[in-house]
């Protein structure tokens, strides 16, 4: 055998190695990620807050269900979800069965395109030439049924909403929006100066559109919380996301970041995500996870 074909079959031996790692292994391999975030103000009491996104539920996903439920031994002092729930409208016994162990907790909650509609296949290439992937909506799940589910213990949703709350003994400022991705943003409904009694603003919203984070962050929000873009979903070793699916640069694809708009400063945190898309059942380098943030006073002050 040639030096070029013995190239060719280890090349080819490593992508099928590849494929069936990302497609059996990674995408399963649920993490919690724990993040610290500096934003109150001094001699205020720390508190924790889950985050939660893109879950993308079918009746097959025993074992992330099951993950989701030792969760709840985290007694966070807030829950929150920034949407994407169901691949399929027979989910949602999984999703209360998942959820049910967090339902004694506050809990917020703003959707994403896939709470509204079923997801559709893509070419994997038209995220990267520029084609338009945002969505046709044609509602085909119970999105009413999704919104009694979580509101009935008590959760409430953000979307187009802005009011106060109490979290672990402090006021909150609270604001989100429609998902961006489908045009169902609305900041102007929400938009406007944080309440002075709040010792912290938090802004929700499914997909991390740049409009949505300079008009969050010229308001004075102080942590804003996204999902969408599964992290990259497949990403370079030492490169990063090959895309966000949004507007959002790779770099922010996950985790924590600072967002800046003229002198004001937020903090994003974008969620990677535990599910996939049915049509595309596969992580590459980017394991599917949760976060828990602990929100504790910022240094030198």
């Amino acid at each position: 055998m040639s030096e070029v074909r013995r190239l060719a079959l280890k090349l080819g031996l490593a992508g099928l190695a590849a494929v069936g790692y990302g497609g059996l292994v990674e995408r399963r391999a649920y993490r919690l990620r724990q993040v610290t975030v500096p934003l109150l103000a001094p001699r205020q009491r720390a508190w924790r807050l889950l985050h939660l996104s893109d879950l993308h539920l079918t009746r097959q996903d025993a074992r992330l269900v099951e993950w989701l439920r030792r969760l709840g031994d985290l007694r966070p002092d807030l829950v929150v979800t920034t949407g994407d729930n169901l691949a399929e409208a027979e989910a949602i016994p999984c999703l209360a069965r998942a959820l049910e162990p967090l339902f004694d907790r506050p809990g917020l909650f703003v959707f994403g395109s896939n709470d509204y509609c079923r997801a559709r296949f893509k070419f994997p290439w038209s995220y990267f030439l520029g084609s338009d992937n945002r969505p046709v909506v044609e509602p085909t799940l119970p999105t009413a049924a999704l919104s009694e589910l979580l509101t009935s213990v008590g959760w409430r949703s953000v979307e187009q909403q802005h009011f106060t709350m109490e979290v672990a003994g402090q006021v909150v400022d609270v604001r989100g929006t429609g998902d961006a991705h489908i045009g169902w943003d609305d900041y102007t409904a929400v938009a406007g100066p944080v309440d002075p009694a709040a010792s912290l603003a938090l802004g929700l919203t499914h997909s991390p559109y740049r409009r949505l984070l300079d008009a969050m962050t010229a308001d004075g929000v102080g942590l804003i919380l996204a999902g969408h873009t599964h992290g990259g979903q497949v990403c370079l070793p030492g490169y990063g996301a090959l895309t966000t699916n949004c507007d959002l640069d790779r770099h922010r694809a996950k985790g924590l970041s600072w967002w800046e708009t003229g002198d004001r400063t937020a903090a994003l945190h974008v969620s990677a995500g535990l599910g996939t898309s049915p049509y595309a059942p596969y992580r590459f380098a980017c394991p599917p996870e949760a976060s828990l943030l602990t929100l504790v006073p910022r240094a030198g002050l």
